[in-house]
């Protein structure tokens, strides 16, 4: 019987992420690129165009990113390449570097702790169109799995809660609400997310057990968790509730306070800081109510030590440690993709003509 070959080594990392512009003449086409097909009104990519205008029409995201590439790079002999999904860096130019370079078999981390088609299956379909663009010299690229209940992950979480509600008067401190955000999606998206046979839902289910795991580090077991940066017409339901309406109701509760913990995202960008520290901000000190928001885990020291964790896994045969039981996907260590049935995305009904 002939022996299969082994795999050859992965000799190289990509960071792969969503991509932000960096000059205010970037703004409008990355907003086109990125809603492209979706059915997004233009008044609708107006109004996200202001919030980045209003910070000079820069992202943050992509320094958050390149800092992170460069805290990998310093733990690991493997070279490190970041390329986006929708702007400059392209995952497409960056493969054709590692390709130029003779990277031959790669790993992919994707800046996405969590499941469903944008935040999981899209990273897939970024990988195979940037492996088609470069062609027959395109290394094999294999993405990393879903990490929302990594211990690094939600110990940097609990301890940016930490920080968030030091940052508090001192007599508003333990009254303050726990309020856990993430990027909302269409509520027909999420039931798709994930496996028929599992129920689905993976991606509201994987940020509803990071935010348990986070809250039970903290020792808190009463806390919320709600959506924001919604963009779809107003009449397709997406997951609610949403965060300002949500404060809303907590003023009118009487409550003194509240710390508001993006554990959805990884790193601040646009969507963090103005839909949190401007819009819930502002809503929060109209109920005259105590407002702190929670650093984003990526800039934390752990969050690269978990990257090289999740590389080890393939590259060590390092455990897998995880702290929940919502099912993950990406790629473990055995290198199994993700099912063909998984993460589909959403189905848009025929216009009629």
């Amino acid at each position: 019987m002939s022996r299969q070959p082994l795999p050859e080594p992965f000799d190289a990392i990509l960071v792969l992420s969503f991509g932000g512009p960096e000059a205010p003449e970037e703004v409008r086409p990355f907003l086109e690129n990125v809603t492209r097909g979706r059915g997004v009104p233009p008044e609708r990519l107006d109004a996200v165009e202001e919030h980045y205008q209003h910070f000079g029409g820069v992202s943050p995201i992509n320094d958050r990113n390149r800092e992170l590439v460069a805290a990998i790079a310093a733990r690991t002999e493997l070279p490190v390449w970041f390329g986006n999904r929708n702007w400059h860096p392209f995952a497409e130019d960056a493969v054709r570097e590692m390709a130029e370079a003779g990277v031959r078999r790669a790993l992919v981390f994707a800046t996405s702790a969590y499941g469903g088609y944008s935040a999981c299956r899209q990273y897939h379909e970024d990988i195979d169109r940037a492996r088609a663009a470069v062609g027959e010299s395109a290394p094999e690229l294999v993405k990393l799995r879903h990490f929302h209940d990594h211990p690094d992950f939600v110990r940097a979480n609990a301890d940016a809660v930490r920080a968030a509600l030091g940052a508090l008067p001192e007599d508003q401190r333990e009254h303050a609400r726990l309020v856990f955000t993430a990027h909302s999606i269409p509520n027909s998206a999420d039931a798709a997310a994930g496996l028929p046979e599992e129920g689905g839902h993976r991606y509201s289910r994987q940020v509803g057990e990071a935010a348990t795991l986070v809250a039970a580090e903290l020792g808190v077991d009463d806390f919320d968790v709600v959506w924001q940066s919604r963009s779809g017409p107003p009449q397709v339901p997406w997951l609610e509730p949403d965060v300002l309406d949500h404060l809303d109701d907590v003023a009118a509760k009487g409550e003194p306070a509240v710390v508001v913990a993006p554990v959805g995202f990884v790193s601040d960008h646009v969507e963090v800081i103005w839909d949190l520290d401007n819009e819930a901000a502002e809503r929060a000190a109209e109920h005259g109510m105590g407002f702190a928001r929670a650093t984003t885990a990526g800039p934390d020291p752990r969050f690269a030590d978990m990257v090289i964790e999740l590389v080890r896994e393939h590259t060590d045969d390092a455990p897998a440690r995880r702290l929940g039981t919502v099912p993950a996907a990406g790629c473990s260590r055995n290198g199994a993709p993700c099912a063909v049935d998984c993460c589909l995305p959403q189905r848009r009904p025929a216009r009629s003509t």
